[in-house]
C-alpha cells in the first residue's frame, strides 16, 4: 500500500493555502488541496497480483510553519511544516482488466510533515517549493485495496509524498505600530517613527545614521559623517572636515582650532617641520634663526686667534677673548652645536700629530664647557696632518696647516667637521695606512725658538 509514493507513480495535484504571520519563527497555515493518486501510473497496467487503483483526495489542514531564525528581509527562508488535517477520499480498485471496479468513498484524519524554501521576491510576492509526506489514518489497504499487514506505526497506514511549488501573495497590510511605513516585523524601532532606509529607525539630524547608533546626534545639516554619525575627519587631527581649513594635515602634526598646523614662532614654517618651533627662522634653515653675518665671521676667523704653547695643548691667555666670544654666540643661539677640529703640519710623527691635534681641540672645548655651555653641544676632533690647507713644503704653508677650526651646525644634524673633512682618523687607521705605503723618511725638525705650532 506504500509503493505509490515512488516518483514514477506521481500524478498532479493542486491547492490553495492562507498563511498568517505570528512571529519571526512561526506562521499558522490553513491549507485546502486536491490530490490525484494512481498505481501503477500507466493506464491499462496491473500489478503482479492483478491489482491496480486510482484515487482522489480532497483535504483540509491547519498546521504550523516553523521558520529558520533569519532576518525577515533576507531573500531565502527555509522552514519545516507540521500540519494535521482531514481528507475525503474516493477510490476505484480493479482486480483485473475485465473485473468490475470497486468504488468507495471514505473520510479520514491526515497528517503532513515536510519542509520547504521561501524565496522573497519582494514585500508582496514569495516563490516557494515544498515537499511533504502525507499520512492517512485509515486502515492500510482502504486506499489501494492491498493490506501489507505491517505492525510498525509508520508502515501500517497508507502514505504518499507530495511535491509542490507556487507563489504566495501578501494580502492586507502588515502591522505598523508607529505608522512610519515600515512593517513591525521589518522595523528595528517599531515604536518610534523612522525612515525606511534605516529599517524604521529615526534620524534626528538627517545624517544617514540612526539615532540609536549616532554618537554625534546633532551634526549640522549637510555635513559628511562617518559610520558612527560624527563629522568626517579625513586627516585625523580632531578638527572635522567642515571646520578644517587644512584638511590634509600630516598625521601627528599639532593643529590649531581651524585644523591648520601650529606655528608657534610665526615664521611660516609649521611646527611639525620646524627644527626650532619656538624661535623664528627661514624655511631654508629648517625654521631656525640664522647666525648673523658678523658672528659667522667671528667663528670663521677664530682659528687665527687661538694659540697654544709650542708642541703642547696648553691654551695661551691670548686665546681667551675669542673663545669668550664663541661662548656668547652659542648662548645666543641655543639651537646650534659647535664642532672643534684640530690640525697640525706634517712635521714629526703622524700618530703624535693626531694626538696633539685632538688634545688642542679638546682644550678649547673644555674652556667653553667651563663657561657653562652643555657638553652635548660641543664636540672635539683631531685630524692631525691629514687635512692640510696649504703645501707643507713651505713654512707659510705649515703655519696655515697648524690650526683649530670652529664650525657651527644645527643640533641633531651631522657634525660640521664631518661634513667638511669626513670622519676623524684613528691611530690604528694611520698605522694601517702607513703599512700600505712605501716608507718615506721625514726630515728631522730643526730646532728653533718657540713659536705657535
Amino acid at each position: 500500500g506504500n509503493a505509490f509514493w515512488d516518483w514514477k507513480n506521481m500524478p498532479y495535484s493542486g491547492g490553495i493555502d492562507i498563511t498568517r504571520y505570528i512571529g519571526k519563527v512561526l506562521d499558522i497555515k490553513l491549507d485546502l488541496d486536491y490530490t490525484r493518486l494512481r498505481y501503477p501510473a500507466e493506464s491499462g497496467t496491473f500489478t503482479g497480483s492483478g491489482q491496480r487503483f486510482k484515487a482522489q483526495t480532497y483535504g483540509a489542514g491547519l498546521g504550523f510553519k516553523i521558520k529558520a531564525p533569519i532576518n525577515d528581509d533576507f531573500f531565502l527562508h527555509p522552514y519545516v511544516l507540521v500540519e494535521p488535517g482531514f481528507a475525503w477520499v474516493t477510490t476505484d480498485r480493479y482486480a483485473s482488466p475485465t473485473a468490475p471496479n470497486s468504488f468507495t468513498r471514505f473520510g479520514t484524519f491526515t497528517g503532513q510533515v515536510g519542509g520547504g524554501l521561501d524565496f522573497h521576491l519582494d514585500q508582496n510576492a514569495i516563490l516557494y517549493v515544498q515537499a511533504t509526506q502525507a499520512y492517512l489514518q485509515a486502515n492500510d489497504g482502504r486506499l489501494d485495496g492491498i493490506d501489507n499487514n505491517a505492525t510498525t506505526f509508520w508502515n501500517k497506514k497508507d502514505r504518499y509524498l507530495n511535491f509542490s511549488a507556487g507563489v504566495r501573495a501578501n494580502l492586507g497590510q502588515a502591522a505598523d505600530t508607529d505608522g512610519d511605513g515600515v512593517a513591525d516585523y521589518l522595523d528595528k524601532c517599531p515604536t518610534e517613527k523612522g525612515l525606511p532606509s534605516l529599517q524604521g529607525c529615526p534620524d534626528a539630524d538627517q545624517d544617514g545614521v540612526a539615532d540609536a547608533d549616532d554618537r554625534c546626534p546633532n551634526t549640522p545639516a549637510g555635513v559628511r559623517v562617518d559610520a558612527s554619525g560624527c563629522p568626517a575627519d579625513s586627516d585625523g587631527d580632531k578638527v572635522p572636515d567642515y571646520l578644517d581649513k587644512c584638511p590634509n594635515t600630516p598625521s601627528g602634526a599639532q593643529v590649531d582650532a581651524t585644523g591648520c598646523p601650529l606655528d608657534r614662532d610665526g615664521d611660516g614654517v609649521p611646527d611639525f617641520q620646524d627644527r626650532c618651533p619656538e624661535r623664528a627662522g627661514p624655511a631654508s634653515n629648517q625654521g631656525c634663526p640664522e647666525i648673523k653675518a658678523e658672528q659667522q665671521q667671528i667663528l670663521k676667523e677664530a682659528t687665527k686667534y687661538i694659540n697654544f704653547d709650542f708642541n703642547k695643548a696648553t691654551l695661551k691667555a691670548s686665546s681667551f677673548p675669542r673663545l669668550d666670544q664663541l661662548v656668547q654666540i652659542l648662548t645666543e643661539y641655543p639651537d646650534y652645536s659647535l664642532s672643534i677640529a684640530g690640525h697640525t703640519d706634517s712635521k714629526g710623527d703622524d700618530t703624535y700629530n693626531l694626538k696633539l691635534s685632538y688634545e688642542r681641540a679638546a682644550a678649547a672645548r673644555t674652556y667653553m664647557l667651563n663657561k657653562g655651555i652643555p657638553a652635548a653641544r660641543i664636540e672635539a676632533r683631531g685630524y692631525g696632518e691629514t687635512k692640510p690647507l696649504a703645501d707643507n713644503a713651505t713654512a707659510a704653508g705649515q703655519a696655515l696647516n697648524r690650526r683649530v677650526d670652529f664650525d657651527p651646525y644645527l643640533t641633531g644634524e651631522t657634525s660640521a667637521a664631518e661634513v667638511k673633512y669626513g670622519p676623524a682618523p684613528t691611530v690604528a687607521e694611520l698605522l694601517k695606512g702607513q703599512a700600505q705605503l712605501p716608507a718615506v723618511k721625514k726630515a728631522p725638525a730643526k730646532r728653533r725658538p718657540a713659536t705657535r705650532r
